[in-house]
This record gives structure tokens, C-alpha cells and sequence, in this order.
């Protein structure tokens, strides 16, 4: 059986006929899917005489994702690990906002002094852009707040707080990858028009959409 890789080194996909398997591998851990469950099952029992493996069943939690199956599909979203950088950033308890950022903040290399401990900053900051995996409504948010970790001050201080407050009103929220699909393409991109603070530059955003689900987003700067 002869796997080819894509742009991610860490996925071996394997294709005969209307066959499909796919293989993601991080470390030691494994993630196998299949359209034929018996290929499925022949390749675990084939791994299983090459090393020594332990399945786990059907996939439940990976990197900090949970996996959640329903009769409409698979639902992904990562509140464990959300609810981890709230409780080591002492924010569990703080009061939950509505939106994660001000439309119209301002934030500059100049906003406040600089903070005591720039690692307090750097920290949670750093951490949620694993979370973007799952949560494009933070991905903007994200994006602003991590133009700041060699320099943070006090406004980006006050910004990152106001998002972890938000990120407490809405543990929950996820991607759904639906069992009903029509493969259909869609995508949807906006830009503030030269609007960001720092440079006479634009901020875009876009998102691609298989369907109903969600496959691909991100913000950049133009």
C-alpha cells in the first residue's frame, strides 16, 4: 500500500479506486479515516504487526480538539482547552462581554506603557492562536494582539483581557462539519480599506466554505 503526502507532511493519503484512506500522524499519535471500514480495519491490523498500538476507538480528542458525532456530523471545538488558558490567566470568573474586540480600537506600538511582565501578555496570546483551529470569530482578535508580543503596553493588556472575557461567554462555539454536503465551493473576503493604525495598509479577511462547513480562514495584512 502506497501512500502520497500534500502540503502537510504529517497527512498520508491513499487512493484505489472509489477508496479512500487518510493518515494523520503527530508524534506517536495516530488518526485514521476511511470510506471502506474493512480497509480501515486491515491497515490497523497491518500497523499492528509492524509496532506495538493501542486503539483507542473512535476518535473523541486530538491536540486539544474534541470530536463530538451527532446524526447531523461531526462537531470540533477545543472548551477544554479554551477553559485552560482562562483558568491560568485567572480569568474564569470575570464577567463575559458580547464581543471579543472594539471595531474601532486603535491599538498602536504606542498604546500605554509598557506592562511589568511582558510574559503575562505573551503567554495567553500565544495560546490562542491554537484556538483560531476551531474558532474563526476570535481569528481577527488574535491577529491584532499578536502584532504586539516583542513590545506589549498597556492597552494591548486591557484588548487580550476584553477577548478572554469574551472567550468566557461562548466556551462552546465550534466548527460543524455536517453529514449532508454539496461540495460546492463558496468563499467571502472583506478589508477595512487602508484602515490599520500602525500602516497605511488594509487588514483582509476571508473564509472558505465546502458546503455549509467551514474549511479555511484567516486575516492578514495587505
Amino acid at each position: 500500500m502506497d501512500f502520497t503526502t500534500s502540503l502537510d507532511h504529517s497527512l498520508f493519503v491513499y487512493r484505489t479506486g472509489d477508496h479512500f484512506l487518510a493518515l494523520l500522524i503527530y508524534v506517536d499519535d495516530l488518526v485514521l479515516t476511511s470510506s471502506s471500514p474493512v480497509r480501515c480495519c486491515t491497515f490497523k491490523h497491518y500497523l499492528h504487526q509492524c509496532f506495538k498500538l493501542k486503539n483507542l476507538g473512535p476518535l473523541k480528542y486530538f491536540l486539544g480538539i474534541e470530536v463530538a458525532r451527532s446524526p447531523h456530523g461531526l462537531f470540533l471545538c477545543q472548551r477544554k482547552y479554551a477553559l485552560d488558558i482562562l483558568s491560568e490567566s485567572g480569568m474564569l470568573g470575570a464577567k463575559p462581554v458580547a464581543f471579543p474586540m472594539e471595531q474601532s480600537h486603535r491599538l498602536t506600538t504606542e498604546s500605554g506603557s509598557p506592562i511589568a511582565d511582558p510574559s503575562r501578555y505573551r503567554r495567553p496570546v500565544g495560546r490562542l492562536l491554537y484556538l483560531t483551529i476551531t474558532r474563526p470569530d476570535l481569528t481577527y482578535s488574535v491577529h491584532i494582539l499578536s502584532q504586539f508580543m516583542q513590545d506589549p503596553r498597556q492597552g494591548h493588556w486591557e484588548a487580550a483581557m476584553r477577548l478572554l472575557r469574551y472567550l468566557n461567554s461562548c466556551l462552546r462555539q465550534g466548527i460543524l462539519l455536517p453529514v449532508s454536503n454539496s461540495l460546492q465551493l463558496q468563499s467571502y473576503c472583506d478589508f477595512d480599506w487602508a484602515n490599520c493604525p500602525i500602516t497605511p495598509r488594509s487588514v483582509t479577511g476571508y473564509l472558505l466554505k465546502l458546503g455549509p462547513a467551514l474549511v479555511s480562514w484567516k486575516t492578514n495584512r495587505l
